[in-house]
């Protein structure tokens, strides 16, 4: 073949949407493609995909390619997934998949279909090997959505849509942010991809490897209402699943350059969508044993199932895991979110902090009911004085249920501290398959 008839392939293939997609995503001149020629039927593969690097670290990532054939699922691309996610395996990096098709070509019948279950064998058998990452920048529907949301974290553009049903039914973005299938959401293709980039850094290569660490930064400062800004390292927040659940909100961020998981309770009682998302995202970092560090704030549980989850979730975790208590840690939310019985490492608290096996009103009128003697209208504020003498996180430290008292001054410096303490952990664990939690 000449030379010249190569060159005008590499050039219709540079010339497509998915390949300028994957150059905006790589750092600039890394893309390395993988089976660029590979034909499906007459034309092209409806997929771009290849490694390189995204701020310095190795990446694998695939684009569908909706320029050509609308980047219809085929046997041919799914062969080249089957490739990438083979490599990423054996190598121990990341994979993203950009996420933009038409459908399938239903032409190629059970062709397709076993196509397209071989690449859910794989990406299921690299979950919790690899980091896995779809960004949703177009159509995405039937069983391209069930690959797409196998991923561990979802990005979506404005004008996308996400659905199994292959007619758009329930496929926006606002849809799919409020129902937990979208970590991230995006303005559009762009921005997508920017905060696909942004992601990476977070990530640890493999199960094997820590996430890189990064240069320490000041945080943000002590004016902001949140306690989670006011210890991490200044600009490294990134929030995750804002629109699902909110009584509890699930970070990834740096402490002293460090990337952790972040969890913080809000108050009240947990509801089932915030337990239930609090669980998946401690399994994700307990999978790449990036450490857990728990904000709690909570009186209890809404829902059972959602309580059961997050506490398997937390007791089965053997990353590292530092519970602080920064209000009140009642019954179930503390043994769940801040008790050493639940496998916690260490549990610190701020000096204001309430420790009780139930509500503090409840407990007042058990432990002290002449302290409740008063008229309704002051109960509340009686019951709120008996905590703070009574049920202090004071009293729980003298029993050996927290580890240290720290003003919110102090606190960022404990947990460095702790991180550094903890840094050589090692669990042994039972033999087993998995939970069936």
């Amino acid at each position: 073949m000449s030379i010249e008839k190569i060159n005008a392939a590499k050039e219709q293939i540079a010339s497509t949407s998915a390949y300028k997609t994957l150059t905006e995503f790589f750092d600039e001149g890394s893309f390395c493609e993988l089976d660029a020629f590979v034909k499906s039927g007459d034309g092209l593969a409806e997929v771009t995909a290849g490694s390189g690097t995204v701020e310095g670290m190795p990446v694998y990532a695939f684009a569908q390619n909706s320029d050509i054939s609308g980047g219809a699922l085929s046997s041919a691309q799914s062969k080249k997934l089957k490739k990438l996610y083979s490599l990423a395996l054996k190598t121990g990096a990341p994979v993203f998949g950009f996420y933009s098709s038409i459908g399938g070509r239903l032409k190629e019948g059970t062709d397709l279909l076993g196509g397209c279950g071989e690449v859910l064998k794989l990406a299921s058998k690299a979950s919790g090997v690899v980091s896995q990452v779809s960004v949703v920048i177009g159509d995405c529907l039937g069983t391209n959505a069930l690959s797409a949301v196998s991923a561990d974290f979802v990005i979506m553009s404005e004008k996308a849509q996400l659905s199994l049903d292959v007619t758009g039914k329930n496929a926006g973005l606002d849809f799919n942010f409020s129902h937990g299938n979208v970590a991230i959401k995006a303005e559009d293709s762009a921005d997508a991809v920017a905060q696909a980039r942004i992601l990476v850094p977070y990530l640890p290569s493999n199960n094997l490897v820590p996430a890189a660490e990064a240069e320490a930064n000041e945080p943000d400062g002590l004016s902001g209402k949140c306690i989670v800004s006011k210890l991490v390292d200044g600009g490294t927040k990134l929030r995750l699943f804002e629109g699902f659940g909110d009584n509890a909100r699930v970070r990834l961020a740096r402490l002293n350059g460090q990337v952790v998981g972040v969890v913080r309770t809000t108050g009240g009682m947990l509801d089932c969508k915030s337990a239930q998302k609090a669980a998946k995202f401690v399994r994700f970092c307990d999978a790449f044993s990036i450490p857990v560090i728990t904000f709690a704030d909570c009186e209890g549980f809404e829902c059972l199932k959602g309580a059961s989850k997050l506490t398997a979730a937390y007791a089965e975790a053997t990353t590292i895991k530092i519970s602080v208590i920064v209000g009140k840690a009642i019954g179930s939310a503390y043994i769940a979110l801040a008790g050493t019985g639940a496998n916690a490492d260490v549990v610190y608290a701020l000096p204001d902090a309430v420790v009780s096996p139930v509500n503090t009103e409840a407990a007042a009128f058990i432990m002290s009911p002449e302290t409740m003697n008063v008229p309704f209208s002051e109960q509340k504020a009686a019951a709120d004085k008996f905590a703070g003498e009574n049920l202090s996180a004071f009293n729980a430290a003298q029993n050996g249920y927290i580890d240290g008292i720290f003003a919110e001054e102090e606190l960022r410096d404990a947990l460095v501290s702790a991180l550094d303490m903890l840094a050589g952990k090692r669990v042994p664990t039972v033999a087993k398959k998995h939970s069936t939690i």
